[in-house]
């Protein structure tokens, strides 16, 4: 019988990052379909409104999440860092092939972080989460007049003798209707980088959801229950293993 040892790999950090990540995601992504087929659901205006401002709210909390996890990446331990997420440096491609060639052979190398198809498929993820926070915030200020370009959005299109700070959305009647087509035409970048990347960011979580899956049913590792835990339970020596561990 192999015998198994469990090893300490991720912090707590690391561990509230991923399942306050996963909430929010599902969350934008369930809040999100809505208000795209809001029409064909027959929601009022005050609907939408009420749909959007959630949706904002979950954003700000995944953005504050995110950018807590990319400071993290500088101070936190050994598998929460740069060096252990960003694919690349010395040896890089031929752990990759290696990986790949033991992987179809049948004995997958075993790693403590991420293995190196891994790093590849987290470095995309926090791309693409950093892509639609950004464009997320921007289209809270175009939207809601939310923070942090909000009031910046409403002094731009608000009528003249209309405090910004009244602005409501939906309320064309207090928008000087040059400026607001001045400001629709600045959002619409982004709101096309934002709608695309939701669609991105579904078919990525789905993708990630099954590669765990079948990482775990081939390397073993306890992948899903070491993010509840902080430790991984490998059969063999990890390939990653350094003298901290």
């Amino acid at each position: 019988m192999t015998a198994l040892k469990a090893y300490p790999v991720w912090d707590a950090s690391v561990r509230w990052f991923h399942w306050i990540n996963l909430l929010c995601v599902l969350g934008l992504i369930a809040v999100g379909v809505v208000i795209l087929n809001a029409k064909l659901l027959g929601v009022t205006n005050d609907g939408k409104i009420l749909l959007k401002t959630v949706h904002v709210w979950i954003g700000y909390v995944l953005a504050l999440n995110l950018t807590w996890r990319l400071v993290w990446a500088f101070i936190g331990g050994p598998h929460a860092r740069w060096r252990a997420i960003l694919p690349g440096g010395r040896g890089y491609m031929n752990e990759v092939r290696g990986y790949i060639a033991d992987f179809k052979a049948g004995r997958p190398r075993q790693y403590l972080g991420h293995n190196p198809l891994g790093r590849i498929a987290v470095t995309l993820l926090f791309f693409l989460l950093l892509v639609q926070a950004v464009t997320g915030l921007v289209l809270a200020g175009t939207d809601l007049f939310y923070p942090p370009i909000g009031a910046w959005i409403a002094g731009w299109v608000a009528n003249p003798g209309v405090d910004p700070a009244t602005l409501v959305p939906y309320a064309k009647e207090m928008y000087d209707e040059a400026a607001y087509e001045e400001m629709r035409a600045f959002r619409k970048p982004f709101i096309t980088v934002h709608y695309y990347g939701f669609y991105v960011l579904l078919a990525f979580t789905v993708i990630h959801i099954l590669a765990v899956v079948v990482t775990e049913l081939r390397e073993g590792g306890n992948l899903v229950s070491a993010m509840f835990s902080g430790r991984k339970v490998l059969s063999g020596p990890p390939a990653d293993r350094t003298k901290a561990d």
